[in-house]
This record gives structure tokens, C-alpha cells and sequence, in this order.
């Protein structure tokens, strides 16, 4: 098969899932009073952004979306990744939603045993605070099956109790596509258009439409601690310890989230292709390669899950 052949077959594969992604965003609105879309600033909420952009044929206009976005704000996070979310959104004029962990902590919702704890499980909280202060029906997400054995289970309409809570033995069916946003109030949906999508089919994706992502996600220079196999970039909320050697090393980050528990890896990809070629010979999950929150044991996403999380 010539380099063309494969390459065509590629970009049909993506329209697919391209086009299944818009149909599962367009549903939602479709069929829900009040959704919103979770989006932190991360590569796989810009590619949903981007669907949610096509869906509605707004291209590049500064028209908004038909819902808000949402970001649950842990106060620990990249500040590339926030500059990437406020210049968007300068651009583009759509609504922001932000829910602050901080403020969980100051009206006594939020717990945490010391200051420096990581505050990445306690999203959950601050999301089902900010649902119920918004009345949210349902939440577009875009977590995805291959990243976790959890998220693995979870059906692309995910049911969500009156507590915010996952059950997978609650889900519904989802024969041929016919998805059921019903609900009771009190009730909501959490909805991954991009569940079948794999981390390859991200990147390849934001290749072929050019998409613009913050710079952490490429080759860049970083001073890292070596823990458990994971590379712990050094900051204020990850300090370097008495007896930690750190170094400065080319790092880029696979997936982003909290500082406290997200790390880079070892890379010199500085474009898309880069990362492509790269991802192809990855061995690990990305968040089995970066998330320290994911290695405490095999269950900690379903518990988490459970409790009201992504």
C-alpha cells in the first residue's frame, strides 16, 4: 500500500470519527435544557472545542457556542494552559464557567488534610457544586476508553444520580447510536463524544486541522526530579526536597492537569508529527506515563468515578 493509500485511509477514518463526535454533540443539544462542555485548556478539550465549533458551522467567526464552557479550577494548574483558556476565550466571546477548588476549601466543602496536598480528587466536589449552582443538565467531556480501565466502561451518555454519582451498573443501552438524555431532576448526564477516539487519533487530528495547543505539550526544557519513574517537574507547589537531585531536561507533557500529580516525559517533539511518530511507539498509557494520582492503585479512577469525577 503507497504512503497516499495509507494516508487516505487515515483521513477517512478521522472524518468517521469526526463526524460521530459532532452527531454525539449535536444530540446533546438537541435533547438537553441546559448543557456545557468541560474544558480545561488541555488537548483533548481543545479538540472537543473544535468539534463543538464545527458542529454548529461557526468556523473561525466570533460567534458563541450554543453553551458555556466549564472549568473546575484546582488554583495548581500550568500557567500555559491557563493563558491558552483566557485567550480563547478573549477571541472567541464565549461564556466561561469557572469553578474554584479554592473556594470548596474556604466554605468548609473541601478538606484537605495539609495545604500542600494535591487537589486534583477534590475536582469532584467543586464540579458538583458548580452543576447544581448552574443547573447543568449535562456535561460534554472529553475523556476518552483508551486512556483507563474505568473510563473503559463508561457509555458515551453517562448517567449521573442525584448525588453526582456513577453507577456502571445504571448505564443505559446504546444500540446504534440512539442515546437517552432523560433524566429526573436533581439528575444529569455526563457525555464523551471523543470515547472512541485514542490518543494517536488526537494528535493525528491536530495535525490535519492545524489546531493550536499550549507549548508545554512540545519539546521544551524543564527542571525535573526522577520519582518512581515518573519525571516531578519542580515548582512551588512540587518543591525540590533536601535530598532530591534535580536536573534540567527536554521534557514535553502528554496530558495536563493538576501540578501535583501531572508529569512531563523525556521527548525532543516539537511539532505534531513529532509527537505522532513518538506516540506510535509509546508503550504506556499517557495517563499511566504521567499521572502519579493514577498509580496510587488499580482502582483509584473508578473510585474516584464514583464519587462524582470526570
Amino acid at each position: 500500500m503507497s504512503n497516499n493509500e495509507v494516508k487516505a485511509l487515515q483521513n477517512d477514518y478521522l472524518d468517521w470519527l469526526e463526524s460521530e463526535s459532532i452527531y454525539i454533540i449535536r444530540e446533546v443539544v438537541a435533547q438537553c435544557a441546559n448543557p456545557a462542555m468541560l474544558f480545561s485548556g488541555g488537548k483533548d478539550s481543545i479538540v472537543m472545542y473544535h468539534l463543538a465549533r464545527k458542529a454548529f458551522a461557526l468556523g473561525n467567526r466570533a460567534t458563541r457556542l450554543p453553551f458555556p464552557l466549564v472549568h473546575i479550577d484546582t488554583g495548581h494548574n500550568y500557567q500555559e494552559v491557563l493563558q491558552y483558556r483566557d485567550n480563547l476565550i478573549a477571541q472567541t466571546g464565549d461564556r466561561l464557567v469557572v469553578g474554584l477548588v479554592e473556594d470548596s476549601i474556604k466554605k468548609g466543602s473541601v478538606k484537605l488534610r495539609k495545604p500542600t496536598d494535591s487537589r486534583n480528587a477534590a475536582q469532584a466536589v467543586t464540579l458538583l457544586e458548580t452543576i447544581a449552582s448552574n443547573q447543568f443538565d449535562a456535561l460534554l467531556g472529553g475523556a476518552r476508553r483508551d486512556e483507563e480501565k474505568a473510563r473503559a466502561k463508561e457509555r458515551i451518555f453517562s448517567f449521573r444520580d442525584e448525588f453526582g454519582q456513577w453507577d456502571p451498573k445504571a448505564q443505559r443501552p446504546e444500540l446504534w447510536s440512539l442515546y437517552n438524555a432523560r433524566i429526573a431532576p436533581g439528575e444529569h448526564m455526563r457525555v464523551f463524544p471523543i470515547s472512541n477516539w485514542t490518543e494517536l487519533d488526537i494528535w493525528q487530528y491536530i495535525a490535519r486541522e492545524r489546531l493550536s495547543l499550549p507549548n508545554i505539550y512540545y519539546a521544551h526544557l524543564r527542571e525535573v526530579v526522577e520519582k518512581n519513574g515518573l519525571l516531578v517537574p519542580v515548582t512551588d507547589i512540587t518543591p525540590k526536597h533536601v535530598n532530591d537531585i534535580s536536573s534540567i531536561r527536554q521534557v514535553r507533557f502528554r496530558t495536563v492537569g493538576d501540578i501535583s500529580c501531572t508529569c512531563p516525559v523525556a521527548s525532543d517533539s516539537a511539532t505534531p508529527e513529532d509527537v505522532i511518530a513518538e506516540t506510535v511507539l509509546s508503550a504506556l498509557t499517557e495517563r499511566g506515563a504521567t499521572r502519579m494520582d493514577d498509580q496510587t492503585s488499580e482502582a483509584s479512577m473508578e473510585r474516584r468515578k464514583r464519587e462524582g469525577y470526570f
